[in-house]
């Protein structure tokens, strides 16, 4: 089958289109004949060897931990019902909180069945991959804030798949929303999904306008995918009381905030393995998403898709910053 493979450490072009078998599923495992795969920003650190202090990954290896596509063997203990159904689904090295993710890469793709999420009617597989790690997120991270009528909100990243998706959540839930991102077509993108306001964090004192914006008060909840110092400025425009949850690292690393003394601000802090240990139903809230997507009460936004074979390309567009919502492999 054809897969794409980092050869070695290093930039988009260690990604070449190589040969491998094919899987063979084993117990409680499934071969997805992969439609699509989602390029996560994780992926591009693992390439450029950054990533591998967190991840046991030796080169060479076939990327990807996500993946959309059709059932087309079971192993033993699987129920045979499986084949044939259009499903999303975490690789089989891959997992919530732990795992590595890769073999997404590729025509075939083996996933654990208990990790299965079937595909409702009337959600192509382009979008449904763009769910497979987003969508049970932005779910699980709404559903946790649980922002209120007429809370400010404010989203770091909010251009990206899971800020688009939170835009969107916080909007439904009656919040009013400050969409943080960088440049005049990420925000113009966050306006349309619902912010009430946007913010470009390449401009000085921007979290200042995110307090003028609220009178001086500061926001209710911070939802941030940036981290980093963006994600530390963030936490300025927190209100007394307020939520803040820290999810993403693109901008430097999580961003480097102890709960004690946000707490002693009368913040409260929840950072990415406080989610990961907090008693959440992952699969549930992956079922909503594909759920609300389905019936159009959730835009997902695929801003570009590559051929499997240009997967340095998609690599390259999410490390040059300009890529919008969710970075696709088509097969």
């Amino acid at each position: 089958m054809r897969v794409v493979e980092a050869k070695s450490f290093g930039g988009p072009d260690v990604l070449v289109p190589a040969e491998a078998p094919d899987p063979v599923a084993g117990a409680g495992e499934v071969v997805v004949d992969v439609a699509a795969a989602d390029v996560m920003f994780l992926d591009t650190r693992l390439r450029d060897g950054s990533g591998v202090n967190y991840f046991p990954v030796q080169t060479p290896y076939v990327p990807g931990g996500s993946v959309s596509g059709v059932v087309s063997a079971v192993g033993p203990g699987v129920d045979p019902a499986w084949a044939g159904k259009r499903v999303i689904a975490r690789t089989a090295a891959s997992a919530i909180g732990g795992g590595v993710p890769t073999g997404g890469y590729a025509e075939r793709a083996l996933a654990q069945a208990d990790a299965l999420l079937e595909v409702p009617e009337g959600l192509d597989l382009v979008q449904a991959a763009a769910l497979v790690a987003d969508g049970r997120t932005a779910v699980a991270v709404a559903e946790f804030a649980d922002p209120k009528p007429g809370e400010w909100v404010l989203i770091t990243a909010a251009a990206g798949g899971l800020g688009t998706l939170l835009i969107q959540l916080a909007r439904a839930a009656g919040a009013r929303v400050v969409a943080a991102a960088r440049g005049e077509a990420k925000l113009a993108l966050a306006q349309r999904l619902g912010a009430e306001a946007v913010v470009d964090y390449d401009e000085y004192g921007w979290a200042d306008q995110v307090l003028a914006l609220t009178g001086g008060t500061g926001v209710q909840v911070v939802f941030d995918g940036a981290g980093g110092p963006i994600g530390i400025d963030a936490l300025g425009a927190v209100a007394p009381g307020g939520r803040f949850l820290g999810y993403g690292n693109a901008a430097g690393g999580f961003a480097a905030i102890s709960a004690e003394s946000a707490a002693a601000s009368g913040v409260a802090v929840t950072m990415l393995p406080d989610l990961l240990r907090a008693d959440i139903d992952w699969a549930a809230a992956g079922r909503r998403a594909l759920a609300e997507a389905a019936a159009g009460k959730l835009e997902v936004v695929v801003g570009q898709t590559f051929p499997l074979a240009d997967a340095a390309a998609a690599h390259a567009a999410i490390e040059s910053r300009t890529a919008i919502g969710r970075t696709i492999l088509t097969v």
